[in-house]
């Protein structure tokens, strides 16, 4: 810094050098923003090594990304990776916040205090909720999806003239790693811009690559990201390390997103000084020369020479406020691990699921007037008859779509087909293409549109087409939607009800894909609730209350429903209608109210309680019949929610009885069976307990489904040892 020599002094109101925009005032703003970002990852590793401070993955390299959030309005919602500090504290000041704000936003999460204002000391996250900054966890490329569907919805809550969080010309911008770029949840979010502007649809998306050319420890080859970009998106590409050009190309692409409201690229070639976090020692594979190399380029240097050529500054005045600002932070660091931290589980599970049970009820007894329901049904449901499972969900989503037009209904197949079964037919015609629309086929993006949609504030309800399909997409459940609550202390909610038609049971047609019963992993997720109605009463009012929980506590709600029970009509005998309900008027809506985490019990035998739920529910009444002629006093217990399970119910219910049976389809390793005997054992019960599962296999075509699958034999054979 010492050798340049200054140039001859320019007025700062003026262009920093010939041919840019960035002008000398706005360099010298963004000089700061770019010490204080240093200074925070070196404020990481001081606290670590006081066992002060719990992550050191820093932005250090990628300083020039302040002029990305320069090119941008602090009301554009921003999706950022763990190297975008200056991001974060450009956007702090452009917010008006004093400097202090943002270096102590950061910090705080650095110190796991639970004063930091996004995850209160749950996770060191970019965030918050006056900044546009939604927070993002660690997995790698996740939330790719989700800015694809943040800028979906951005558009479509203005067409629709539904409330959203965001200006209508508002864009949204996400960044990433170049080694991310290669991960599939990044490629099925930029497949999906790119399918969506084919499409003719609006995403308003700034996707922004800064390329350090390593992930951790692994080379990504010279050239690769821009070879790998796709096509149909503009390309802009920008020198990391160089302020002014990073400002104007970032500007460009902002600009341009803004414009014809269609996705964009904007790559940055960084480096990555310090290393990839606090524990990572470069030298074991990389050369110093190759070091050296990066620390030549470091973009406080290249902005420091922008402002000494411009004769806007003395190398030994910015050294000066170098050290100034490295006081500084280190000293609101130390601040910093003062403030209270997490103390007890309560109060790390505070903002996990929050529940309100009465607004939910109130929420959920809610409907369209009677006007607008004879407008979309023409004859109401209520006076149909007895319905099939099918036609109670169909019914239920168009009421709920009546009521509120920030429901949207989406997935693979579900719009002119009606779905794979029908459940969603005449739902298009009803409410239009821009409410119920078919997806391309990618159970990454189906989701990643819901999350950007229910954060942004619309109520989506995805179909997942069938249950083993999700678990392409699994992580964007579990490390997005079931994170977004908790790692943002509720100033961020991302509510969805993902229906997913599932389990077994279709006589062996379609193979282990279409005859899933794995919902261990979805049982697994905190907070995530999930319904498994059986009858078409229950359906109706278990949807209508998962909708209202998703719109009253921003839950996240997997709706499992048993295909082979779609289209049920009897019971016990061919033509007896005992698998048939009649839909519920909202004046009744109310009183039927079925609460998450709410059982169904059958009978009033004092010898057995059947535990069951889904397809089990049907074949153990079925059961039950046979075993009560045979003076075998039996009561159904169907859990009807798989998480939470309703525990007091089945303590009631199992002690009214001392015998317990479960009957569960899902398999017996990991299956909701042993999750059940847990609950019991738990809570006290000593009356004896057996389970009947399906077997810890896939489900193979043809009748030999039924050999791995739990029958209605089963259930009788294990009720009788039991009793014996």
């Amino acid at each position: 810094m010492g050798a340049l020599t200054p140039g001859p002094s320019i007025d700062p109101a003026l262009p920093v050098r010939p041919g840019t925009t960035l002008t000398g005032r706005r360099c010298r703003e963004l000089f700061e923003v770019q010490l204080g970002s240093r200074f925070l990852d070196v404020a990481a590793r001081v606290l670590r090594e006081r066992n002060e401070g719990f992550y050191t993955i820093g932005s250090a390299g990628h300083e020039g990304n302040a002029a990305v959030a320069a090119a941008l309005r602090p009301t554009d919602p921003a999706l950022l990776h763990y190297r975008s500090g200056a991001f974060y504290l450009e956007r702090s000041a452009q917010a008006g916040r004093l400097p202090e704000e943002g270096l102590r936003d950061v910090l705080l999460g650095l110190s796991a205090s639970v004063e930091e204002p996004i995850a209160g000391g749950r996770h060191k996250v970019f965030g918050h909720p006056e900044l546009a900054v939604i927070p993002q966890t660690s997995t790698i490329a996740s939330h790719l999806p989700r800015a694809v569907g943040v800028g979906f919805a951005i558009d479509r809550a203005r067409a629709l003239e539904a409330p959203s969080k965001w200006p209508a010309d508002a864009i949204a911008v996400c960044s990433f790693g170049d080694a991310t770029v290669n991960h599939a949840s990044a490629l099925s979010g930029l497949n999906t811009a790119a399918y969506g502007a084919y499409r003719g649809l609006q995403l308003p998306v700034l996707f922004v690559c800064e390329d350090n050319g390593i992930g951790i420890s692994v080379r990504t080859p010279q050239g690769w990201v821009e070879a790998s970009r796709h096509p149909l998106i503009e390309y802009f590409h920008a020198d990391g390390c160089d302020l002014a050009e990073v400002h104007d190309v970032a500007r460009a692409a902002a600009d341009h997103v803004r414009a014809t409201r269609a996705p964009a690229f904007l790559h940055m070639n960084t480096v990555r000084l310090m290393g990839h976090a606090g524990s990572d020692v470069e030298i074991a594979y990389r050369t110093r020369k190759e070091i050296a190399a990066d620390l030549e380029r470091d973009p406080l240097l290249g902005t420091a020479r922008l402002l000494v050529q411009a004769g806007l500054a003395e190398p030994d005045e910015l050294i000066a406020r170098y050290e100034a600002e490295r006081e500084h932070v280190l000293k609101l660091a130390m601040e910093c691990t003062r403030r209270p931290r997490l103390t007890s589980a309560r109060e790390v599970m505070a903002p996990l699921a929050p529940a309100d049970p009465p607004t939910v009820a109130a929420e959920a007894a809610r409907a369209a007037d009677t006007v607008v329901r004879e407008r979309v049904f023409g004859a109401l449901p209520e006076q149909e008859g007895g319905l099939t499972l099918a036609q109670a969900i169909n019914r239920t989503l168009a009421d709920a779509m009546a009521l509120d037009p920030g429901v949207l209904l989406f997935g693979e197949d579900v719009a002119r087909k009606g779905g794979v079964y029908g459940v969603s037919r005449g739902l298009l015609r009803k409410f239009g293409t821009e409410r119920v629309f078919d997806t391309l086929l990618d159970e990454q993006s189906i989701l990643g549109l819901a999350l950007g949609s229910g954060v942004s504030g619309l109520l989506p309800v995805p179909e997942i087409q069938y249950l083993a399909y999700l678990h392409n997409a699994l992580d964007q459940i579990r490390g997005e939607a079931s994170s977004l609550q908790f790692f943002s202390g509720g100033a961020y909610r991302n509510p969805m009800v993902v229906r997913v038609p599932g389990f077994a049971y279709q006589k062996g047609f379609g193979g282990h894909f279409h005859n899933d019963n794995s919902v261990a992993a979805l049982r697994d997720i905190p907070g995530v609730v999930v319904a498994s109605p059986a009858r078409p009463d229950d359906a109706a009012s278990m949807l209508r209350t998962c909708l209202a929980a998703a719109r009253a506590d921003g839950r996240v709600c997997v709706f499992l429903e048993p295909i082979a029970l779609y289209h049920t009509r009897d019971l016990f005998e061919e033509g007896d209608g005992g698998w048939l309900a009649p839909y519920v008027s909202p004046a009744r809506w109310a009183e039927t109210h079925i609460p998450i985490g709410r059982a169904r019990s059958y009978g009033d035998g004092r010898d057995l309680t059947i535990v069951t739920f889904g397809n089990g529910v049907r074949m153990s009444l079925r059961a039950a019949v046979r075993l009560t002629a045979e003076d075998v006093g039996c009561r159904v217990l169907d859990l009807r929610w798989l998480s939470p399970l309703p525990v007091e119910d089945l303590l009631r219910a199992a002690e009214l009885t001392g015998r317990v049976l479960i009957a569960d389809e899902t398999r017996r390793s990991g299956g909701v069976s042993e999750s059940v005997v847990t609950a019991l054992v738990d809570n006290g019960f000593t009356g004896r307990i057996a389970r009947v599962t399906s077997q810890d296999s896939f489900i193979p075509l043809g009748a030999a489904a039924d050999t791995v699958l739990m029958s209605e034999a089963d259930i009788e054979l294990a009720a009788r040892k039991l009793i014996a």
